[in-house]
């Protein structure tokens, strides 16, 4: 089951989703049948720097819907 990314054509709310095929959520704030389905953006584990330290993590802030700067999808784990 893959996790989708969508936003709701009639609303604009963004969310996530995990879907079956080629089914398409209703959105879960109007309950509209019309998602569009939006490129997801994924994280991969830091490397470590040389000497063995944890390298710094990228700058920036959250993904822009929510603002949270644990980064995309993170408000949705809460």
């Amino acid at each position: 089951m893959p996790l989708y990314e969508y936003d709701c054509q009639a609303c604009g709310h963004g969310f996530e989703e995990l879907v079956f095929g080629d089914e398409a959520p209703a959105c879960p704030q109007c309950a509209d049948a019309r998602p569009e389905r939006r490129l997801s953006v994924f994280s991969a584990p830091a490397s470590r720097a040389a000497g063995g330290a944890p390298a710094p993590a990228p700058g920036g802030g959250g993904c822009g819907t929510c603002g949270d700067p644990r980064g995309p999808g993170a408000c949705a784990l809460d």
